[in-house]
């Protein structure tokens, strides 16, 4: 896939010995980079990684909406959706308690969950150019 970039903690490894799968040991993939890639929908590969994930780039895309299983990465740190067709934040983003950084500008954004606030972590919000009400 030329849009996505992966950064692993093992990489060298990776490249030494290509499948880890006759050791047992799970791919850990921490960063994922689908910036600028046409996409209509948060790419499926994305929850392969949903244990150890802490950097999601979903950036200029088209993507609509956030599915269910995204809020299954609890691991996860820093979401960026900026410039994407996104209409609402769905409720369930108040299960990524880890969330730290979240980019939401560009969008069409008009509130945000009552319940983002359970997102403790969360110190960065950029929702510029969103029209936000509420």
């Amino acid at each position: 896939m030329q849009c996505l970039e992966m950064t692993t903690k093992r990489k060298i490894i990776g490249r030494l010995v290509p499948c880890r799968c006759f050791r047992g040991e799970e791919e850990i993939i921490s960063v994922l980079d689908y910036s600028h890639c046409s996409l209509q929908q948060v790419p499926k590969e994305v929850f392969n990684f949903e244990r150890t994930l802490e950097e999601l780039y979903l950036d200029a895309n088209q993507i609509e909406e956030l599915p269910k299983q995204l809020f299954n990465c609890q691991a996860l740190r820093k979401l960026s959706i900026p410039d994407n067709d996104l209409s609402n934040l769905p409720t369930t983003i108040a299960s990524l308690v880890n969330l730290k950084e979240l980019d939401i500008s560009k969008n069409g954004v008009q509130e945000f969950p009552e319940n983002i606030k359970c997102c403790k972590c969360l110190t960065i919000i950029e929702a510029s150019v969103n029209p936000i009400s509420k």
